[in-house]
């Protein structure tokens, strides 16, 4: 996964100012960030705290390791499978 220039923290930042009152474009033209990954990172991280938003990060990273897990555990069952159905 593709590692993010702006920290946690300057995330909830960049969102708390917008709430605050600037403007959107002038907040993304300040950050260097379109503002459709602004408005992505609203829909993502808008109400958290950055306690929050570590915790669900490390959720996605164990999701990923355990779905790659089920994904060895099958092609091993299935060569387990094809092994069995030949005949010998």
């Amino acid at each position: 996964m593709k590692k993010s220039r702006f920290t946690d923290s300057q995330i909830l930042e960049a969102l708390k100012r917008a709430e605050a009152g600037i403007k959107v474009p002038d907040l993304c033209r300040e950050l260097g960030v379109s503002s459709a990954l602004f408005y992505r990172w609203r829909a993502k991280y808008g109400g958290m705290d950055v306690s929050m938003m570590t915790r669900m990060k490390e959720l996605e990273e164990e999701n990923r390791r355990l779905r790659k897990m089920i994904v060895d555990e099958r092609l091993k069952a299935e060569i387990v499978q094809e092994a069995l159905a030949k005949k010998w």
